[in-house]
């Protein structure tokens, strides 16, 4: 039985009414080798692990995208709509979603636990600071929910009196849940995964994004592992700071030249190391 089906096809739930489910996968580390191993006429049954491995993370280190795009992910999501609204924006997918057109809108919205409650943040316009006391984000989560029940109740009212689906829905709020199918290349799903896994991104899809982590990363576990290393663990230094880490490593004691145990480095990756701060190997 393969991973998805044994796992995650029965879907993970997400929020207070929401799951992500697995649907389908095509592809593995293999194809994302054998997707570049064609280029000298061979393929990742022809060589090691070991060497597959290796292939994957400098593939993955120099940005070489094509390999992984080989690889797909489809997923079926139920998910408050502002969250939809800002996964919609990574356009790279294929998406098909619930129709308030064609079905009534889904009888669910999403409340924030209260210690999700909180006050707008002083430094950051998009973003939440602290949270209220419990008393009071117990509250305000009671005028969310009252306001929720609120639009559907006249939403339903509108139906009532003969409105079409596609006008009445105009009275809803984007707490409302709806449904989609998402199908997506590794490659981008890796891009949607370092933007929406990172601590300033809003933390509703923050969590969707973490349990999407976890599928991909039982599904191609090598690749995985390389995202980790060269992007999520990852940081890109300005020219400005690079100067002073070039500075730092000159006045550094002790130096042999050789690789450091301690860094987990490859030869070939310490040499590249060196020679990014200006020293050699």
């Amino acid at each position: 039985m393969s991973f998805q089906h044994e796992i995650y096809s029965p879907g993970v739930k997400v929020l207070d009414h929401g799951f992500i489910r697995l649907v389908d996968t095509m592809g593995n580390d293999d194809a994302i080798v054998d997707a570049a191993r064609v280029s000298f006429g061979s393929t990742a049954a022809m060589h090691s692990k070991a060497q597959n491995r290796g292939l994957i993370r400098y593939m993955m280190r120099h940005r070489h995208t094509t390999p992984f795009e080989m690889c797909e992910i489809k997923i079926h999501v139920k998910l408050p709509i502002l969250v939809a609204r800002q996964w919609i924006r990574h356009r790279t997918a294929n998406v098909n979603e619930y129709s308030g057109r064609y079905r009534e809108i889904l009888n669910e919205f999403y409340v924030p636990e209260p210690e999700q409650i909180c006050y707008q943040s002083d430094s950051n316009r998009q973003g939440r600071g602290d949270a209220f006391e419990n008393d009071m984000a117990v509250e305000l989560a009671d005028k969310i929910r009252a306001a929720n029940h609120e639009s559907l109740s006249e939403y339903h009212y509108l139906l009532d009196q003969g409105m079409a689906l596609e006008t009445a829905r105009g009275v809803t709020s984007v707490s409302q849940y709806t449904e989609w199918y998402w199908k997506c290349d590794l490659h981008n799903v890796l891009g949607f995964l370092s933007q929406r896994m990172d601590g300033h991104a809003q933390y509703e899809i923050r969590v969707y994004a973490n349990h999407l982590a976890e599928i991909v990363k039982a599904w191609v576990p090598v690749a995985w592992e390389a995202f980790e290393d060269y992007r999520l663990g990852a940081h890109t230094f300005s020219r400005q700071e690079m100067e002073i880490l070039r500075a730092l490593v000159e006045s550094a004691p002790g130096y042999t030249g050789t690789v450091d145990a301690r860094s987990q480095l490859t030869e070939r990756e310490w040499k590249a190391f060196l020679q990014a701060l200006g020293r050699r190997g």
